[in-house]
Formats: C-alpha cells, structure tokens, sequence
C-alpha cells in the first residue's frame, strides 16, 4: 500500500501596505508651514532635536516614524485641534497612531519646563522692570499674573471639581509672563472650579516669594490678595494719585492678557477631548513651545485669530483674603503712589 505523503505548504501572508505619508517638510515653503504648523522649517527642526533624545527609534522597523514625522504630527494637532482621525488621514498615519504621538510628544516637551520656563535672574531684573515701566508707567514690575482656563471634556472622575464659573469643564493654568510676552512661572494642574488666589496660595512661587522677597513686584487683578510683592489696583480710587496707580497698573498688567490671546490663537486645539492628566501633558507642551515660538520671533498672525478659540474671559471672581496677608501690602502700595503718582 502506497504511503501517503502530507504536504505542507507554509502559508504566506500578503505583504503589508503602509499609506504613503505626508512630507510636509519638503512639500511646503515656510509661510505653508506656518499656516498649517504654526512654526517655519529650521523650528521644526530646532523642536525635533529638542525631543530627540527621548523619541528617537534605534531602528526603522514596522516603518517606524521618525522624530520629525512624531513632531509634525503632535504641530499639527496642537495648531488646529480636529479629531485625531483627521489628523490622520492628512499625515498618512492612523488615528490611533496620532493619539499616541501627541501623548508621548507632548511629555517630552513638558519634560522640558524647567529649561524654557524660568523667573527673571537677578542680571535679568533691571531689564524686566525697564520695559515693563516704559510699557505703562508702573515701577518695580518683574512679572504680571493671571489665570486662564483649558476647557476639557467631562471627566469621568470628579467631573464636578472640573466645572467653572462658566459651568464649563475646564484646567484653570496660572501664568506669570514679562513685558516680552514670555510665560516665566505656570501651574498647570487644578481643576477649573478651583479659585485663582487658591492655586497662586498653594504654588511653590507663593511659597518662595514669601520667603525670599523679589527685589520687585507683580501684578494681578482684584481676585488676588493685596501683598508686598503682589500689587492688585485700588478697589475704588478716591484720589487723583490712586486713579492714575490704577491706570498704570491696568495698562502694564495687560501684557498678561495678551500673551494669553496670543497663546490660543497659536495652538487652537486649547479645547481639548482629552482627560485632565493628559490635558496638563499638553498644556505644558504648548507652554514650552510658546516661549520657544517667542524667543525665536516665530510670527502668529492676528488674521489667523478666527481659526482658534475666543480668548475666554472669566467672569469677575469675588477677591479671597488670606489670613497672612496684614498691611504690610497696603503700606507698600500707598508709598507708591506717595512716590510715583
């Protein structure tokens, strides 16, 4: 009886088919990278060696992206803030490879706060106060403060702690910036029902300035305590001299609200479907990006101001008084006023 003889034939798999990816880099000239990156050529490439270290692949298995590709992925969503979906199909990736590349783009970014964001130096003091003076009039300003919010969606933990005064979920970041529009301090990490004075109360900036006394003041609104270092106008100017410290202080501390404007006008997806912990993630990636865009006189166009969000303006918030505050604030601001208007 004739054997029987069993053929195996090894099953062969059809070869993958990767989409042809987009390359913007040798697509677009300069201002078509602006318009869709928010940043020129040499920036992508100064951003790209930033973060190389941490997003370089040892090889280019399974068609690895490269650091640039990772970079202009995590641009492009940060500049227009559409689904992760449409970023895909416009890069050439899937969806899902586009969510991970903006986490793991915007942690590398965020890694790099402490170099990019900094309080101004003892050799940087005298400069700061001089273009904050010739900016309105008011002497001694090393820094302006305020709050803004990073609206959010729902989170599925503590969703009510997210809800601000506008009943919109939200990330309330503080920023402190100079007179060139460069974020100097933030604190991105309470929830936007928090209160503003509450977060600069619990920040290490609160916790140093009160210690170490700036040779300087900063600005703030009325929601923030009146301290030695922090100056908020007069509630009601019963005087010529009060009326034009109020003037001054409103014309110096603007700079905080422009950088603001500026800030989500440049990175329109600062309304982001994402849970709280990635949110920060990405709100400090827009703040290293923003200073770097700043420093290197990265333009951001006002006409492009339609294509983000509405710069939000908080309602007004009751001032908190804290109970160290005593009168030393007072005293400090009405010798200016006695000195200087």
């Amino acid at each position: 009886m004739a054997g029987i003889v069993h053929r195996y034939h090894r099953r062969r798999h059809p070869a993958r088919v990767y989409a042809e990816r987009a390359k913007p880099l040798e697509q677009y000239t300069s201002d078509e990278l602006y318009a869709r990156f928010r940043f020129g050529r040499d920036d992508i490439k100064y951003i790209s060696d930033l973060i190389r270290p941490t997003l370089q692949h040892k090889t280019r298995r399974s068609h690895a992206l490269s650091v640039e590709e990772q970079c202009l992925i995590a641009l492009r969503f940060y500049a227009c803030g559409t689904f992760y979906q449409v970023i895909g199909d416009y890069m050439g990736v899937d969806k899902s490879t586009v969510s991970i590349v903006v986490k793991v783009v915007s942690m590398a970014l965020g890694s790099l706060i402490n170099q990019f964001v900094s309080f101004p130096k003892d050799n940087q003091i005298a400069q700061t106060k001089h273009k904050f003076f010739h900016m309105g009039n008011m002497p001694n300003t090393i820094g302006v403060i305020d709050c803004t919010h990073v609206h959010i969606q729902a989170p599925r933990e503590r969703e009510w702690e997210y809800a601000n005064r506008k009943g919109r979920h939200s990330i309330n970041v503080q920023l402190v910036g100079n007179a060139d529009l460069i974020i100097t301090n933030c604190v991105v990490k309470w929830p936007g029902s928090v209160h503003d004075a509450r977060i600069l109360r619990q920040s290490a900036l609160y916790r140093e300035l009160q210690t170490n006394r700036p040779n300087g003041i900063i600005l703030g609104d009325s929601a923030y305590p009146l301290l030695p270092w922090l100056m908020t106008p007069f509630p009601v100017a019963n005087t010529h001299e009060q009326a034009r410290f109020n003037i001054a202080h409103c014309k110096t501390r603007c700079a905080i609200e422009r950088l603001n404007g500026v800030l989500k006008r440049r990175f329109a997806c600062l309304n982001l479907r994402v849970e709280p912990k990635v949110a920060c993630n990405i709100i400090l990636a827009f703040i290293v990006l923003h200073n770097i865009a700043t420093r290197r006189h990265v333009p951001c166009d006002a006409s492009d101001a339609h294509d983000g969000p509405e710069p939000d303006v908080d309602p007004e918030q009751p001032r908190m008084v804290l109970p160290s505050e005593g009168h030393t604030g007072h005293a400090i601001r009405e010798g200016m006023v006695r000195n200087y208007f």
